[in-house]
């Protein structure tokens, strides 16, 4: 069902699969100087993208990286163990290189754009896309973080990040967050998506200890039930009441993105609940999200476990940044190389097996 606080065209059907080009892909698997299925996931992954991109020979190359920043009201209540101005001190330091995705982008050839989305940084910054209605979202534990217009905004802000990239033709896309405070916001978002106790929820996020855990799952749990999100748990009612202009940002990107036939690496538990957040609006940008990588954050295997999703990684990360995804890509790299690249039986002579 549309909601009216969304954009018109965040519920406009995503295109297809198609089937044609992964079969194909699938069939061209079949034939290369391996044993059938030797290569596992990779198999299956680079036949994913060939259905995806609607291609005989998938890619991975051209990877833009996308971090959407925003603050969070919330954190007034001690739900970090970071003070708030961190937000802020990291956009610039994503900008002028020093953070772990900048090294990673630098490494992997892709390019970096960070997106203030709702920060609390009163004027641009330089090497900063300044795209926000408000500054930070408002304390959900008090009132609702977003009014339906700045959600809306929220959402354009992610379209017009995804118009930016897919100027350069992109293969996929990797998307990003920062904000102090929007692991909180993430885990209200999931508890009210999944109609679960916060308890269930709530991690560590920047490093809280288990009091701090306790406090940010009685802190959601009382906002939930100020909010009425167990009679009406749509993802936008969701979205204004307890959300972050950032994931907003995130979960618009990745519609945008399948819209546009363009898949979305999806980095850990806040880009996840975000992707949780996109496929209930609109579940046909589902197939287009692929997952990274399994973060420490508590709440991030049960979020996985209702999008139906197999990450590739399991590594203990919970940085965010697009880290994860950005790690992750060079297996996407390789398994479209080992597609295209590999022989055939009959190119090199090698005798397939009989029968």
């Amino acid at each position: 069902m549309k909601d009216d606080s969304l954009p018109e065209w965040v519920s406009e059907k995503c295109p297809g699969v198609s089937m044609v080009h992964q079969d194909a892909a699938r069939a061209r698997q079949a034939e290369l100087t391996k044993p059938r299925g030797a290569l596992g996931r990779l198999e299956t992954l680079a036949i994913e993208l060939a259905g995806l991109q609607q291609t005989d020979r998938p890619r991975a190359a051209r990877v833009p990286i996308i971090v959407f920043a925003g603050d969070h009201g919330v954190a007034a209540q001690g739900v970090s163990a970071y003070p708030q101005d961190v937000t802020i001190a990291m956009m610039a330091n994503f900008a002028q290189g020093g953070a772990a995705i900048s090294v990673l982008a630098r490494e992997l050839g892709s390019r970096l754009e960070v997106v203030d989305a709702g920060s609390l940084a009163e004027a641009p910054m330089p090497g900063i896309i300044t795209d926000k209605p408000r500054r930070g979202s408002r304390d959900f534990s008090r009132e609702p973080a977003l009014e339906p217009a700045e959600l809306a905004s929220a959402f354009e802000c992610g379209n017009r990040a995804v118009t930016r990239a897919a100027a350069s033709e992109p293969d996929l896309l990797i998307l990003g967050e920062m904000g102090i405070g929007n692991t909180t916001s993430a885990a209200a978002i999931a508890a009210a998506l999944l109609r679960m106790r916060p308890e269930m929820i709530a991690g560590g996020g920047t490093g809280v200890d288990a009091a701090g855990r306790a406090h940010k799952a009685r802190i959601i749990d009382v906002a939930l039930t100020q909010h009425g999100l167990a009679a009406d748990g749509s993802p936008a009612r969701i979205l204004r009441a307890v959300g972050g202009l950032e994931i907003a940002a995130i979960a618009g990107a990745m519609i945008a993105a399948a819209q546009r036939r363009i898949p979305v690496l999806v980095d850990g538990f806040i880009v996840s609940v975000a992707a949780l957040a996109a496929s209930r609006a609109n579940p046909s940008c589902r197939p287009y999200l692929i997952f990274s990588h399994r973060s420490a954050e508590q709440g991030h295997r049960l979020v996985l476990d209702a999008l139906e999703a197999r990450p590739l990684l399991d590594l203990d990360l919970r940085l965010g940044e697009g880290s994860g995804a950005a790690l992750a890509l060079p297996i996407l790299r390789l398994a479209c190389a080992l597609h295209n690249g590999m022989a055939t039986f009959a190119e090199a002579a090698v005798p397939d097996r009989e029968g």
